[in-house]
């Protein structure tokens, strides 16, 4: 049975911005749901307000509505489309599910005729609704927890009587595990029971005995209206229950799980799957395991859409999970529709894995001051990272470096923690580095029956990270490098281990170690994923790096074997931006994707090279070549000499690509667009001022202090208020106003035990200063500037964190000339060829430059869509050479005004300062559009644009 034939027209609605517990999984997921229902000739209508992301791009969708994520807009788009036969709600996550459940209760979808496919409103009720579902599942024999729901404050206190602590309270209808936590103390529960009854949007808790220390496992599956159903992944939490999925360390396929539970625990989720509703497309479902010879099962959740572990599950296995439910949806079954790896199988089959991945979240504590940061049931990650190896310790190795917190692995870079006191209270109150701290306890001697019996951890996993320490312990025997074997050398790499750590250990420097092993012949290798562990051949260019002993053939010829084939086409990579973080997020991932189509539309073959598994951009078929691989100096370089590029552009992926622009300069390898001394010349304060100095460029009065004695003497000529600021950093991380000796001095010391040896830069604070910026797009010759944005808020709040308006709304012509002007003097003197954001200060009509960035800046997605033009794909065209600006017909189309408005996840931190400063601190942002600056909202916002100011 092909596809439906009533469907023609079909609304997918979006997750809008990105919150804690709702990140850019779901934009993959949107975004290839979309593409998998134009492959099929369907008419496609998306609504999302998140403007950063490549999901709201014109290109995606029929019709994108950048709209606010209600039933009115709902109500609006279903009238201005007629024709629209169905809803696709499964694609964005909860905030989603229940627009699309609002909806129907106010009988919208029945008004305009609208079909609801790729799940039913029976199965979304049955599991969010925890009292119906564990009804349910009693009736089919699964086993749960012991539970029971409350809707109000003395209910709740007199289950709490009957099932004794510890008790799990988990809020219903809520993402993210918002207002779940474990109560340990009867002391705590009635604060937590009132707030967990207040967040959830119905006011009703379930309350569980806690099942602390079993094991937690998830499973992804797909159905189709045949009631073919398939599992995709087993995925292995590390951490035991207690720690919510989105903050645990994952691993895929499942590692400590006997086989006759792995296959109860199937026959359980099927059964499941099928108990809840008749619906055809995916599902992820969580069990818990005993820890004992039993393994006794019993279930958590399961939610019938594509869920956060989908993106990681697709990325894990090849097997792409929202595009196949997509198709499902619409009515094909599994067998009619094509493996996507391998193009010659069908996609009735269940993925094998001939290798390991390892997802750890990645956290912002540093944003949030006065956080609790010991994790629990209440996600509080803001991205994640995958490693992808041949064994576990390889993948935990590659996932540890992705992170970018400034380790390089595991152990071995003198950065581990050596209190055990310290080490003991982190294991115990489970921490967000409690990775890193596991092999620092294992250093110091403490056994590992005792790690287990505090964290509640595998034995299977402390063996293999008491592995890892037995390894490094042998290398560091050796002392020089000259003296170790070949067939160490290479263990030590196939665990995972950097070069940087191995030159730790050997007291010597990462290119000796690199040049020995080249020497010895230890080599990367590249390998495909290919979802059926090589038994059938693949057409998808997936790439994952390991290193392999030699094999020797009968002529007693010795190679390794590299999958990876290198053509003679010429070659561009593109770095990408690592795991999301505050700063740092999915509008770096929307700028790589347009960099690597527009240099595909150059005729270059595309490399993309990344280890966030929740994009577009490491999509297997998003560049013709996909090296999933941190964004890590020594796996760059490896993959830089297997494929021998024309070069790599690093200002599409934020500060991680920009910051490995130096090391790629110094080894000769060219850097596409914007020369690197450019780069380092706008990150240094004293060259830059001097460059503004001979352009007769206002900037704030500023110096440069490396210790707090000299902060104290700059404060003295400067004048307070100050803004102090480390170098190298992005999302403001480390700003703050100071306005007196004090606090300066505590400031100062604070930054420089974070980060030794930085340069602080020390600004007068222009107090009450309007705060504007500028991106254009420069050849090197020409300027297009393609938009300029005014802040709400004064300046002192951070870019990231404040309203803006696209045009501005308050700057008269004096001002705007001043800059535009200030912005082409300062692209040119960079020798800027690519994208350039410039941030203003304006005070009595006098504009000062706060900072400029040759690259892209958060911004750039922004104004891309409010102006409806393809300015990543233009500047991309204009760093390759194949363009010049002048070449363009530039052609911007906004009437009104756009408003970029910042969304906080504070909810998830309810005891932090809530105040705003120059460190960013919004997880995501929406865009609104007004047609005057008389409409009810601009008020709303201009009038409370001080609110919020701290300093």
């Amino acid at each position: 049975m092909p596809k439906r034939e009533d469907l023609k027209s079909i609304l997918i609605i979006g997750s809008g911005p990105i919150v804690i517990g709702q990140a850019c999984e779901f934009d993959y997921a949107g975004s290839q749901s979309l593409r998998s229902l134009r492959e099929d000739g369907i008419e496609t209508i998306l609504i999302n307000s998140n403007p950063a992301t490549i999901m709201t791009d014109p290109s995606m969708a029929d019709h994108v509505y950048l709209k606010p994520l209600t039933t009115k807009s709902i109500i609006q788009i279903l009238k201005d489309h007629p024709q629209i036969d169905a809803v696709l709600p499964t694609m964005g996550g909860q905030t989603a599910l229940n627009l699309c459940i609002e909806a129907d209760e106010k009988g919208i979808w029945k008004d305009f005729d609208v079909k609801l496919i790729g799940v039913d409103i029976d199965a979304i009720n049955i599991t969010e609704d925890r009292e119906k579902f564990r009804e349910l599942m009693l009736e089919i024999g699964v086993g749960m927890a012991p539970q029971a729901t409350a809707t109000s404050f003395l209910q709740g206190k007199e289950i709490a009587q009957e099932f004794g602590f510890p008790l799990v309270i988990r809020a219903s209808y809520t993402l993210g595990g918002a207002g779940a936590s474990i109560v340990h103390d009867p002391a705590d529960f009635d604060d937590l029971l009132r707030r967990g009854l207040e967040i959830s949007p119905i006011h009703e808790v379930m309350i569980d005995k806690a099942m602390m220390g079993w094991k937690e496992f998830e499973l992804e599956l797909l159905r189709d209206k045949n009631d073919n159903v398939v599992i995709i992944c087993s995925i292995e939490n590390m951490d035991p229950m207690g720690i919510h999925t989105g903050d645990s360390i994952t691993v895929a396929p499942a590692m400590t799980l006997s086989d006759r539970t792995y296959q109860k625990m199937r026959d359980m989720a099927i059964h499941m799957m099928r108990s809840i509703g008749d619906f055809e497309g995916g599902c992820n479902v969580q069990f818990a395991v005993s820890p004992d010879e039993k393994e006794e099962i019993i279930a958590i959740e399961i939610n019938p859409r594509v869920s956060r572990s989908s993106a990681l599950a697709s990325k894990a296995t090849g097997y792409p999970i929202a595009k196949i439910a997509t198709k499902l949806a619409i009515g094909y079954t599994l067998d009619e529709l094509d493996n996507q790896i391998t193009k010659s199988t069908s996609a009735l089959f269940e993925p094998t894995l001939d290798y390991v991945i390892v997802k750890i979240p990645r956290w912002n504590f540093d944003k949030f001051e006065g956080s609790n940061r010991e994790l629990g049931l209440q996600m509080k990650s803001v991205g994640e990272v995958m490693g992808i190896g041949r064994s576990f310790q390889e993948a935990l190795h590659k996932a540890t470096q992705s992170l970018e917190i400034s380790r390089n692995g595991l152990g071995a870079d003198g950065k581990g923690y050596t209190n055990y006191d310290q080490i003991l209270s982190k294991l115990r109150f489970a921490s967000w580095d409690r990775v890193f701290v596991i092999y620092d306890a294992i250093q110091m001697g403490i056994p590992l029956s005792r790690i287990h019996e505090i964290t509640k951890i595998d034995m299977w996993f402390l063996r293999q990270y008491e592995e890892l320490h037995q390894l490094e312990k042998e290398i560091t025997a050796h002392n020089k490098i000259d003296t170790i074997s070949k067939d160490l050398l290479l263990e030590a790499k196939q665990k995972g281990f950097a070069d940087r750590q191995i030159a730790h250990m050997l007291s010597c420097l990462e290119s000796e170690v690199h040049t020995k092993r080249k020497e010895l012949g230890i080599n990367r290798v590249f390998k495909l994923v290919d979802t059926c562990a090589a038994e059938f051949k693949a057409k998808t260019p997936y790439y994952y790096s390991t290193f392999e002993a030699e094999i020797e053939t009968p002529d007693g010829k010795r190679y390794v074997h590299n999958e990876s084939i290198v053509t003679d086409k010429k070659k561009i990579i593109v770095l990408g931006s690592g795991p999301n973080r505050i700063g740092q997020g999915i509008e770096f991932d929307y700028c790589c994707v347009h960099g690597v189509l527009a240099a595909a539309e150059c005729g270059y073959e595309t490399i993309m090279i990344n280890c966030n598994p929740e994009t577009v951009s490491t999509d297997f078929d998003t560049a013709d070549k996909l090296y999933f691989e941190p964004v890590f100096w020594e796996h760059i370089y490896d993959i830089i000499q297997h494929e021998k590029p024309e070069g790599v552009i690093v200002q599409l992926g934020g500060q991680t690509a920009l910051k490995l622009a130096e090391k790629l300069s110094k080894y000769g390898i060219k850097i596409i667009g914007t020369s690197f001394e450019a780069l380092d010349l706008a990150e240094d304060r004293g060259s830059f001022s001097t460059l503004l100095k001979e352009n007769n460029i206002p900037y704030p009065e500023f110096d440069i202090a490396t210790t707090a004695d000299e902060a104290a003497a700059i404060a003295d000529v400067l004048d307070f208020p100050i803004l102090v600021r480390p170098s190298y950093v992005l999302g403001g991380q480390g700003m703050k106003i100071v306005i007196n000796k004090q606090e300066l001095e505590e400031t100062v010391v604070d930054l420089l035990r974070r980060m030794p040896g930085n340069h602080l830069l020390l600004d007068h604070y222009l107090d009450g200063a309007i705060e504007a910026e500028a991106d254009a797009i420069c050849d090197g010759e020409n300027i297009y500037i393609i938009g300029i944005m005014e802040h709400i808020e004064p300046c002192g709040i951070h870019s990231g964190d404040s309203n803006a308006t696209l045009p501005p709304f308050n700057l008269g012509e004096f001002v705007m000339q001043q800059i535009k002007d200030h912005t082409k003097k300062i692209a040119l003197a960079l020798n800027t060829v690519g994208l350039i954001n410039i941030q203003f200060a304006i005070k009595d009509d006098i504009v000062y430059i706060i900072e400029a960035n040759p690259r892209a800046s958060r911004t750039v997605p922004f104004i891309s869509k409010a102006y409806k033009e393809p300015y990543v794909n233009y500047a991309t065209k204009v760093m390759l050479g194949e363009k010049k600006v002048t070449d363009f017909d530039f052609n911007p189309q906004l009437e009104g005004f756009a408003i970029k408005q910042p969304v906080f996840s504070f909810n998830k931190f309810p005891n932090v300062d809530k105040r705003l400063g120059p460190e960013m601190k919004s997880t995501g942002e929406s865009i609104l559009f007004i047609d005057s600056l008389k409409d009810d909202e601009f008020y709303d916002l201009y009038s409370r644009r001080k609110m919020y100011l701290s300093k």
